[in-house]
């Protein structure tokens, strides 16, 4: 079965059952140790204020949020936001793309990296840029294959605990694709 992949549009569009969804899905992806910027769950509160800052931003054009629905449930969503600084105002940040553990290996990722850089297009941004763990192989090549280039590496800048993973820094150039 196909997805349902859709752009969150404004503040309004974060209903509770959206909420909730994200939520579930953060709480079990952080819980079995994906990278997605926490250690530990998150809370419903942050989340939420996480979501509807990102809708606050795509509301004046300076963020994307897509999600993907299974069945009305939510099991993937992403976003980026435009960086704040005048001089680098034609670029933005993938900051968080996550797909829930049982629907990997679908498409899923694909779909939600694919309508994030046609909303990046829309939107005139001139780089797309990301950072993820190196030990993240899938995303990786997910990313490769979609036209990111690694420019750069953190060498043990990332700690979980006692373990230590390169920051791996990568950029889709879509001056070059216009």
């Amino acid at each position: 079965m196909e997805p349902e992949v859709s752009a969150i549009t404004t503040v309004l569009d974060l209903d509770d059952s959206v909420v909730r969804d994200v939520m579930a899905l953060v709480v079990d992806l952080v819980a079995s140790g994906a990278a997605l910027g926490w250690v530990d769950p998150p809370s419903t509160d942050e989340v939420r204020a996480l979501l509807t800052g990102v809708a606050e931003d795509v509301e004046v054009g300076d963020a994307a949020l897509v999600v993907a629905k299974v069945d009305g449930t939510v099991v993937g969503f992403g976003y980026w936001r435009r960086y704040q600084r005048p001089t680098n105002r034609l670029h933005a940040d993938l900051e968080k793309l996550a797909v829930r553990a049982d629907q990997h290996r679908r498409g899923l990722g694909r779909w939600l990296t694919t309508a994030l850089i046609e909303l990046a297009r829309r939107e005139e941004i001139e780089q797309l840029t990301l950072d993820l763990r190196a030990d993240n192989a899938a995303a990786i090549s997910l990313y490769g294959s979609l036209g990111f280039r690694e420019y750069g590496r953190l060498a043990d800048f990332v700690a979980v605990g006692d373990q230590r993973y390169d920051r791996v820094l990568c950029v889709l150039d879509l001056r070059a694709q216009a």
